[in-house]
This record gives C-alpha cells, structure tokens and sequence, in this order.
C-alpha cells in the first residue's frame, strides 16, 4: 500500500488506520460468494490449507471463512452465516495486540498452522474476533496465506466508489454504556453526538474511530421485542458511496434487492438491501477517506 501509517499518539494509541478486512463465517460459502460477486467483489485467491476465500472490490477485503470450527457453537442455526471477524488496520500489530491486552481485553488463542501468519486478536462482541494487521509497504498478509485464483483479476475496481463505512453491532438492552466504555478505553473510539446519523437506520448509538474512517453503530432490542431472538453479535456491514443513488442503480443492475427500490430522493437517507444469504448490507453517503457527502 501506499498510504502512510497512521500517526500513533494518545488520540489514536494503537495506530488504527481503517479496516483492512472482514470476515463471514458461513456454512454455505458458494451461495454467499454469489451474493458478494452481485455486490460487485470478486474472488481472487484461495487459502492455502483451509476451505476460506478471499474476495476483493477496490479497496475492500472481504474472507468467506467456510470452515465449520468457525461458527459459533451454541444453539446456533446449522445455516448460519455470521461476521465473525473484524481485522483493524493499525501501526504496528504487536504492539497494538500488547496495549489492548494491557487495557484489559480477551486474547485470542492461536489458530496458526504450518505455514501460516499467526494474526494478533482479541475478543470481540459475541464470538467475534478483533484482529490487528500492520498491511503497509509491499508485505501483504494475504501474500503469506493464501494462494491466487488463476485468471482472477488482482485489483478490481470498486462499483459505484464502494469503500468500507462501518459495522452495525447489536447488543443487549441497557448495555450501551458498557459497549461505549469497551470501545472508548481500548481503541479510542468516539461516541458521535446524539441525533447525528448516517445511513438507512437512524436509531442507537454512533462510535467513530479515532482514525475517522469508519464507524461503529450500538443498537439495543427495539421496544417490545421481548419475543425477538435478539444476540450480541456483528449484524451487518455499512459500504460507503459518493452518491446512494447511483450505487443503488448500479447495485439493481447487477441483481442485488432492496428493501425500498425506489432510488432515495436524498442520500441522506442511505439505503438497505433486502435479507439474503442471511446477511444485509447499508449504503451510506460517504466519500472514501471518511469525508461524508
């Protein structure tokens, strides 16, 4: 790559610089890979020793992780597909993994194999995992486990401006402050003022890195859902675009569905797609870089 690092200093102290990818854990990897090739992402290469592909669009990572240990194990839907990773770009991955473990966070134990990159990660929401990635310079980690797909474009180019916005993450009710505190004293993140909002669903809390390229959104069990299975997890993925209508348009184009197929008459407004795969996306009126439309 050839962006800098991000400077490290006490408003961003582990150096975070942007998502460098994320990860699905699915049990039905072809049908979710259709889904992300309508997105516009493409399948570039292969890991070199597990059932796990990694998919590519501009700048974006996304890894379909179809390895079963990697779902989650309790009481869950034998045809789950859930976000299972989360890799933040940072500075410097060890000395990042060794700060969060000094605030307090979870470690992960290795999953390396033979000749595989042992990642730094922590416990993240649900069964989640947060992984640190220090992917500047020439070195990629994906040069190290993964083998390319023959034929397979390297680089292709992003539909519509997509880049990374964020992750919506559900939580218990009356959790907000402790999921505010989690992120605020192990990653610096910060809370945005109430009534500020980007995308299709304006409700919980909005956290922003300290790097300012991307957001997290907290959003407890709506009122009345005592009925509603309803777990702390990573729900969904938000993708950035310079103009919500014409991704919409674009994204129609190539099959994907949305809840309302009207194209918005301001991109204030975001857009959400419809249930597939069990999984949705968000499009959100934003610049790549974090400059917002």
């Amino acid at each position: 790559m050839d962006r800098q690092p991000a400077p490290l200093d006490a408003a961003n102290p582990l150096g975070i610089d942007g998502i460098e990818f994320i990860e699905y854990a699915t049990t039905r990897p072809q049908a979710l890979g259709a889904l992300l090739e309508q997105l516009g992402f493409v399948a570039t290469a292969r890991h070199r020793s597990r059932e796990v592909t990694l998919y590519r669009q501009g700048d974006m990572h996304l890894i379909v992780n179809a390895d079963r240990r990697s779902l989650p194990q309790s009481d869950g839907d034998p045809q789950a597909t859930v976000i299972g990773a989360v890799a933040l770009r940072v500075r410097d991955a060890s000395l990042a993994y060794r700060r969060a473990l000094d605030l307090g966070a979870w470690p992960i134990p290795t999953r390396a194999g033979v000749m595989e990159l042992n990642i730094p990660g922590v416990h993240g929401p649900g069964d989640s995992i947060l992984y640190f990635v220090d992917s500047f310079g020439d070195f990629s980690i994906y040069d190290v486990d993964f083998r390319p797909i023959p034929g397979a474009p390297p680089a292709p180019p992003a539909v519509a401006g997509m880049h990374l916005f964020g992750v919506v993450q559900a939580i218990d009710a009356g959790r907000t402050p402790e999921w505010i505190d989690f992120y605020r004293q192990l990653m610096a993140f910060r809370p945005l003022p109430a009534g500020r909002w980007f995308g299709a669903v304006h409700k919980g809390t909005l956290l922003e890195s300290p790097c300012g390229r991307f957001y997290i959104q907290l959003v407890e069990p709506p009122e009345g859902a005592a009925g509603l299975r309803w777990e702390e997890q990573l729900i969904r993925v938000g993708f950035g675009v310079p103009r919500v209508a014409d991704a919409m348009r674009a994204l129609q184009g190539r099959g994907v569905a949305f809840l309302e197929p009207a194209l918005p008459a301001t991109d204030a407004k975001g857009a959400l797609t419809r249930l597939a795969q069990g999984v949705s996306f968000e499009l959100v009126a934003s610049q790549a870089g974090g400059a917002h439309a």
